[in-house]
């Protein structure tokens, strides 16, 4: 076996124990103890039977003093290390409580700040935390000279569907959105809540217009697959507005204002889409144009 592996170097000091280890130590030399003291008790007891015999043997009176002052210490000491395990033993019951509590604050504190960045309802992220992630974006956009865009996206009619069908039937088709909108989303991109039946959606990198064009045909694609909750079938669309950094804005309000003015403008010309720069929409391309960029 090589040395190295084996030896310790001077000095060095010996692996921590745990509090519980430890405890299981302390109670195994404290059984040792009582077990000792048992046993020069019985000793003990033989040597007192001898001297009451009249079997005196030389120095053995004096012996048997020592032998039974030694067993008065090592009782002791047997009863000060079975309070000192009582208190070991409290000890880590204290520090596993301790250790459960730190973990019990740990995981609230977590679910807690995922609630404050996160919609109630369909998980995305909230409007706080994609306006955060937008101005970390155009942060980056700018330094290394990027462009990005937003979109906001809007339900066409989604009133009339909650007055049709009922609230529960909205939330189900909010949910069943907001997944599609998801499946889109690249691992840099976001995906928003933004509130009632708008969406937020944050492309980053983006290389030309026409790549937030092609994912703009894409979520159109995808939401106007119909929506089936319970026996009922209902047709869903959407209207996209596409504001760009930083020709339509140099802020997160712009930018975000500017997605809205578009996104009305494509509801009221159903063109689907519509750019914050009055560009028109692009031709529609086949389905596989329609790769994410």
């Amino acid at each position: 076996m090589n040395q190295k592996q084996t030896l310790k170097r001077p000095g060095a000091p010996l692996p921590a124990k745990s509090l519980t280890q430890v405890l299981k130590d302390s109670e195994h030399v404290g059984g040792m103890i009582k077990e000792s003291a048992a046993e020069l008790a019985s000793v003990n007891s033989v040597l007192n039977d001898n001297l009451s015999n009249g079997k005196q043997l030389p120095g053995v009176e004096k012996a048997l003093e020592k032998s039974e002052a030694v067993e008065l210490k090592v009782q002791e000491a047997s009863e000060k290390l079975a309070q000192v395990n009582l208190s070991l033993e409290r000890g880590v019951h204290e520090r596993q409580r301790l250790e459960q509590d730190l973990a019990d604050i740990g995981e609230h504190h977590k679910q807690s700040l995922h609630s404050s960045l996160h919609d109630a309802l369909t998980g995305l992220p909230n409007r706080v935390l994609f306006y955060d992630r937008l101005e970390h974006g155009m942060e980056q956009a700018k330094r290394h000279g990027w462009s990005l865009s937003v979109m906001f996206l809007d339900i066409d009619k989604f009133k009339s569907i909650n007055d049709s069908h009922g609230h529960a039937v909205g939330d189900a088709i909010l949910l069943t959105i907001a997944k599609r909108l998801a499946e889109t989303t690249r691992t840099d991109d976001t995906i928003s809540r933004h509130g009632g039946d708008e969406f937020l959606y944050l492309l980053m990198e983006m290389g030309e217009e026409k790549d937030a064009a092609i994912v703009a045909k894409k979520i159109l694609q995808a939401v106007q697959i119909p929506c089936v909750v319970g026996d009922t079938r209902i047709e869903v669309n959407t209207s996209i507005g596409i504001a760009i950094y930083p020709q339509d804005g140099s802020s997160v309000e712009a930018l975000i204002h500017s997605a809205d003015a578009a996104m009305y403008r494509a509801k009221q010309s159903r063109s689907g889409y519509a750019f914050a720069n009055g560009n028109p929409p692009l031709p529609s391309n086949p389905p596989a144009a329609l790769a994410q960029p």
